[in-house]
């Protein structure tokens, strides 16, 4: 394993969740990174939340790295040819590239079949989860494969084996982080002449700030939860998954997780790192093998 010292990332869509712990560990391991979302000191996005750029990219640098906010619209390519332009001149070179954007978790419409469903929230949410990774990884791909080794982490919902026989309780939301693998997979052909690597990664039940505020709990009280929602046990912080980006981003054998659906329990498991309180939670194995075979919740086991 490698240090990150000297790597440049773009964690897109770092403003909280998956992507703030995916960046603070890439800062922890001693990388510089640009962390890129709407939501600032100064402006709010349609989320409405408190979290900012600027507070993510304080984390990075706290933890050991540099900490660059940038405010884009992911959606908008004139707003993210510019973050790559401004990327390269500053830095000369991109090693890891995160597409973590997403943002539509206010507009899906759960058990909602497709014909009853809002057209207008569902096409927005695919435009939130698929345009915002085509449209960043068209500008920032020419500047990662100029050096071999680059990283593409396309960040999804689900590995693809559960997801291949699983309805995403809405067809919007479905297709939204099937779609994610996909690219991920396609990707990877293209960046193989290239020395590059290119995977899907998923978390396990993620305990971000939105869900922390959903249960009424602290990151320090999270079990809590777990009186109301049993399978919470299962659940993971983000730096969980941040610490499988970093993992990977280290590892001088790389390209054999090429086109993989991967996910944090699993890398978990060959890469040694734990959560932040020494657990190991394998969540998608537990998803299948005892919240779908109907079983009470037990980690023992899956931690």
């Amino acid at each position: 394993m490698r240090s990150l010292q000297g790597n440049i990332a773009l964690v897109a869509g770092a403003t909280r969740g998956a992507g703030r712990g995916i960046a603070t560990e890439l800062g922890a391991a001693g990388a510089t990174v640009y962390v890129t979302g709407r939501s600032t000191l100064a402006q709010r996005s349609e989320y409405d939340r408190p979290e900012t750029i600027e507070e993510t990219a304080e984390l990075v640098t706290r933890a050991g790295g540099h900490g660059i906010p940038v405010q884009v619209d992911h959606l908008d390519p004139v707003q993210v040819e510019k973050l790559v332009n401004r990327i390269e001149q500053e830095q000369g070179r991109l090693d890891i590239l995160v597409n973590d954007i997403w943002g539509a978790e206010k507009i899906i419409e759960w058990n909602v079949p497709l014909w009853e469903h809002s057209l207008e929230k569902g096409l927005r949410m695919l435009r939130l989860a698929i345009d915002t990774h085509l449209i960043t990884s068209h500008f920032a791909i020419p500047l990662l494969i100029k050096n071999k080794n680059g990283l593409i982490v396309e960040m999804t919902d689900g590995i693809a084996e559960y997801n291949n026989q699983n309805y995403r309780v809405s067809m919007f939301y479905d297709q939204a982080k099937t779609s994610v693998t996909r690219m991920a997979w396609a990707l990877a052909q293209e960046l193989k002449p290239y020395g590059c690597t290119a995977v899907a990664l998923t978390p396990g039940w993620l305990r971000s700030e939105m869900m922390l505020e959903h249960y009424g709990i602290q990151e320090d009280n999270w079990r809590d939860a777990a009186a109301n929602e049993p399978h919470f046990i299962i659940s993971e912080s983000p730096r969980y998954v941040g610490r499988a980006v970093a993992a990977l981003a280290q590892d001088p054998e790389l390209s054999r997780w090429n086109g993989r659906s991967l996910s944090s329990g699993e890398l978990a498991q060959v890469y040694g790192y734990t959560d932040m309180d020494g657990s190991q939670p394998d969540c998608w194995r537990y998803m299948v093998e005892v919240v779908d075979a109907g079983k009470p919740a037990d980690a023992e086991g899956y931690r």
